[in-house]
């Protein structure tokens, strides 16, 4: 076994991720995050099956405006995945998620990203860089391989917070293919010193997914890299 990885520590709600602290296992929910009770009952299974941050989707303002009401009924650190609308980061942030989980190039204009850091870092709110294979920007040169587009993007979207003196940074690199994400993560893990969340995309039913991710993950792990790890099935989150 290698090594571990000494990445740089981000504090997630009371959780620290990286910087030498046990890998933290995260889960995220399958409710409609606007049903508060559901999503709070889910939640509260991930914590008994040892989920230590759970991430729920934010689609639309009404979900933002659940955040509140769903952190007083649950013990860990809620994360808010958010896709293209920068409106829904900054509702998340003023209802007072513990994460973000984004992809600065389909939020838009530069300026709206900019809004969005700034908002997290007076809040001191980590953001997680979420690159996956399967959505790759059109500006990334085609002609390198896919886990190197991987991490030319993810790069671009660092560098971007970085001008913004934004270091409270988690990266991920997810792909369906287990080799296509362990070269990934390979590679990223020298290029950055920032906590790095693993994981399979769309891992696959239980049987075949555990397999997968197990693969996967349990290599990364065993080369000393990674800092947060969250199993993805088509099943109940709990599996």
């Amino acid at each position: 076994m290698s090594l571990r990885r000494m990445s740089r520590p981000v504090r997630i709600g009371r959780v620290t991720v990286g910087g030498g602290a046990p890998v933290v296992v995260q889960s995220m929910t399958k409710t409609d995050t606007r049903d508060v009770m559901s999503t709070i009952r889910q939640v509260r299974e991930l914590e008994e099956c040892g989920c230590e941050l759970v991430r729920v989707a934010v689609p639309d303002a009404e979900a933002a405006q659940a955040i509140p009401a769903i952190k007083r009924g649950i013990a860990i650190p809620l994360i808010a995945d958010i896709h293209f609308d920068y409106r829904l980061a900054l509702a998340a942030l003023e209802a007072g998620v513990d994460g973000l989980r984004l992809n600065p190039g389909n939020i838009g204009q530069p300026e709206r990203v900019t809004t969005v850091v700034r908002a997290a870092k007076e809040r001191g709110v980590p953001i997680r860089i979420g690159v996956n294979a399967g959505s790759l920007p059109k500006e990334v040169d085609p002609a390198l391989s896919i886990p190197q587009q991987m991490v030319a993007a993810a790069l671009k979207h660092i560098e971007l917070l970085e001008s913004l003196d934004f270091d409270l940074i988690k990266v991920s690199l997810k792909a369906f293919d287990v080799p296509t994400t362990i070269e990934a993560y390979r590679e990223m893990a020298q290029r950055v010193p920032y906590p790095l969340h693993i994981g399979i995309t769309e891992a696959g039913p239980p049987r075949t997914g555990v397999i997968r991710s197990a693969v996967g993950i349990g290599t990364l792990l065993y080369e000393g890299i990674g800092d947060t790890i969250r199993v993805s099935l088509t099943a109940h989150p709990r599996e």
